[in-house]
């Protein structure tokens, strides 16, 4: 795996800010520990066992145990308990050649810091300003652009309604300030294409040159920084190796401590904790506006242009803007209500009835797919979003979808094999018992063979809890790869369905999960497309996000329900109903209380489950219970 922050961490200036800082924190700790030390060491092994709990990591960072400075550092701290005889001169070593040569570092390492992300943030405010002139030139020319087609529309009406010589001097006043229009418009169309060749050459040149230098240099700076922490954990050791031969032992495995980091390692480490798995932003695309100038529309279509532009811009930079999708996920949702029968029939007509909650599937992975899939992808993927996805009623995390891909693809893999070392342990322990049952069959005097029937229904039950979690972070991993091939290039998938299975021992039932999946999920290229041919309607700016769902085909019914109590659907999502009402049930409760029923194959919606009576046809019930394994 590459190690070049350059090229895997382009995205991640602020993480590598707060990375950089907290290394200079540790220095300066690592600065006062030494300084402390020195002092300390004039007194006895406890002052020496006081300082060593001291300044021992708190695991409030889960990275200290991961890097191999801090593995280093705490080993050091540990060898500290082991030491009892105190002499000045260590303490006069330890202060004169140590900490004062690391304080002088430090202010070195934070002048030089500060430098490189001075470098890296003016680069990144001249990508910005070059992105907010393209925005001004493309304005200017649409807006150009429809006043020559407004006083082209004047100059044709005038020249249709001619009849006296004055009507014809007007029409000539209409023609010339038409073409002066157009004009206009030609030479703001200029500006923007070179605005936008400018701005691509700027993004290109920040993202192919600029960037890769700037944060090689502050990896550079990094590995410094903890070459000299091991060369300041071996001068201690050292030092204490000339003055303490007593205590030889210890000062062995603090040496080996320092000589067990390794920069290349920890940097490499930091690509693996903070990489997105995300590709930069192409290049943008050229917006023909001057296609109007030659042709009459109407008012509505040019209404439409106007909101397609804007929509296309979001689109190309979803990171500047705010959008739909994120405050649809920040949005909260309400468990439904109790039925009337409960006894508190105010709280009912109070309570807020709203869609179904839980996470029913990975929001990252859901958000990645969403960026690189078909139109028709993009709308199940939209739906299941749409459905109640949020993380901010707590929703379970075991699956890994609040991480980004390649964290979620190396948690998921952890998972999957420590699931297969319980099972594996699970079955010893289950083949154990059989043969001391076939002992006990064949030789009843040593035993009763039915006092450990219970034992083997439990290892049964626990081998089924594990085979059914290895089956769905099975199907998660599946989910993961998909993502990450989708953003690499490398295989074509739809996003939302399963393109990989693990090999693992329950990879039958991710086969059957795998062939489950519908050819309508595949999209051509995998990328973020639209269909510029589709005719333009007008539409306003509250049902821009409702209508990707218009032309989806309706989900077959897996049975019927009947109403128990009248239901009033007040918020958007949900289905009113009277009482003894027959509806199709379309999809199962998943547990959070809330059924999706249609009625008269036109309306759908949500209602509560404990206000119907579900009857679910035979066929369907096999594939419900498989559905909520995925």
């Amino acid at each position: 795996m590459s190690c070049n922050w350059g090229t895997e961490l382009w995205d991640q200036f602020d993480n590598l800010e707060k990375h950089t800082s907290w290394g200079i924190d540790f220095l300066e700790r690592y600065t006062k520990f030494v300084k402390e030390r020195a002092d300390i060491e004039l007194s006895y092994a406890k002052q020496i066992r006081s300082l060593s709990k001291k300044f021992h990591l708190k695991r409030s960072r889960e990275d200290d145990s991961r890097f191999t400075w801090c593995v280093a550092f705490a080993a050091t701290l540990q060898q500290l308990n082991d030491m009892a005889a105190q002499r000045e001169d260590l303490a006069d070593c330890l202060h004169t050649q140590i900490a004062c040569d690391l304080t002088r570092y430090t202010q070195e390492l934070k002048a030089e810091r500060k430098t490189h992300f001075q470098d890296g943030r003016r680069a990144q405010q001249h990508i910005e300003s070059s992105w907010k002139q393209l925005e001004s030139s493309k304005r200017r020319f649409e807006r150009d652009c429809k006043e020559a087609e407004r006083a082209q529309h004047v100059s044709d009406r005038i020249e249709l309604d001619n009849k006296a010589d004055g009507e014809k001097r007007c029409s000539l006043k209409a023609r010339q300030a038409a073409q002066q229009k157009q004009q206009a418009a030609e030479e703001s169309r200029k500006e923007y294409v070179t605005s936008l060749n400018q701005f691509n050459q700027d993004q290109h040149q920040h993202y192919r040159t600029l960037v890769p230098v700037i944060y090689q240099r502050i990896q550079d700076m990094e590995e410094r920084r903890i070459e000299r922490i091991a060369e300041a954990m071996r001068s201690a050791a050292e030092s204490e190796r000339k003055v303490l031969p007593a205590a030889s032992r210890s000062l062995d495995a603090m040496m080996d401590a320092a000589e067990s980091i390794q920069p290349r390692k920890d940097t490499g480490h930091v690509v693996e904790v903070y990489k997105s798995g995300f590709d930069p932003p192409g290049d943008v695309e050229f917006e023909d506006y001057s296609a109007n100038m030659r042709r009459s529309i109407s008012e509505s279509s040019y209404l439409d242009n106007r909101a397609e532009g804007r929509k296309h811009s979001r689109k190309l930079w979803p990171f500047l803007r705010k959008n739909k999708l994120l405050h649809l996920l920040s949005s909260p949702r309400q468990p439904p209500p109790p039925p009337p029968t409960s006894p508190s029939p105010g709280e009912v007509i109070n309570s807020s009835q709203s869609p179904p909650t839980g996470s029913r599937e990975p929001i990252t992975q859901r958000l990645s797919d969403l960026m690189s899939s078909g139109s028709r992808t993009r709308k199940q993927c939209l739906r299941s979003l749409k459905r109640g996805l949020s993380l901010k009623l707590g929703s379970s995390v075991t699956d890994g979808s609040q991480l980004p891909p390649e964290q979620r693809r190396k948690k998921l893999l952890a998972r999957i094999n420590s699931i297969n070392q319980e099972i594996q342990r699970e079955r010893e322990q289950r083949d154990a018992l059989l043969k001391m049952r076939e002992v006990y069959e064949r030789s009843p005097q040593m035993g009763d063979a039915r006092s450990l029937e219970p034992r083997l229904e439990e290892v049964k039950l626990n081998l089924q809890r594990l085979e059914e979690e290895l089956r769905r972070s099975q199907v998660w991993l599946s989910e993961t790869d998909g993502g990450l091939s989708d953003h690499g290039g490398g295989r074509q998938s739809g996003g939302c369905g399963l393109n990989s299975q693990a090999t693992t021992p329950g990879s039958n039932s991710l086969k059957q999960l795998n062939n489950r999946s519908p050819a309508s999920r595949e999209s051509p290229d995998g990328s973020y497309t639209e269909d510029q041919a589709a005719e333009i309607t007008f539409k306003s700016r509250s049902s821009e996000f409702d209508d990707d769902f218009d032309d989806e085909e309706p989900l077959p019914s897996i049975g019927t329900c009947k109403s128990l109590y009248p239901f009033q659907g007040q918020n958007e999502g949900t289905l009113s109903m009277v009482e003894g009402e027959l509806l199709s049930v379309v999809e199962e409760d998943k547990g959070d209380g809330w059924t999706r029923v249609r009625r008269n194959l036109e309306e759908e919606g949500y209602v509560p489950t404990s206000y119907i009576k579900v009857f679910l046809d035979g066929s369907a019930k096999g594939f419900a219970q498989t559905s909520r394994l995925v």
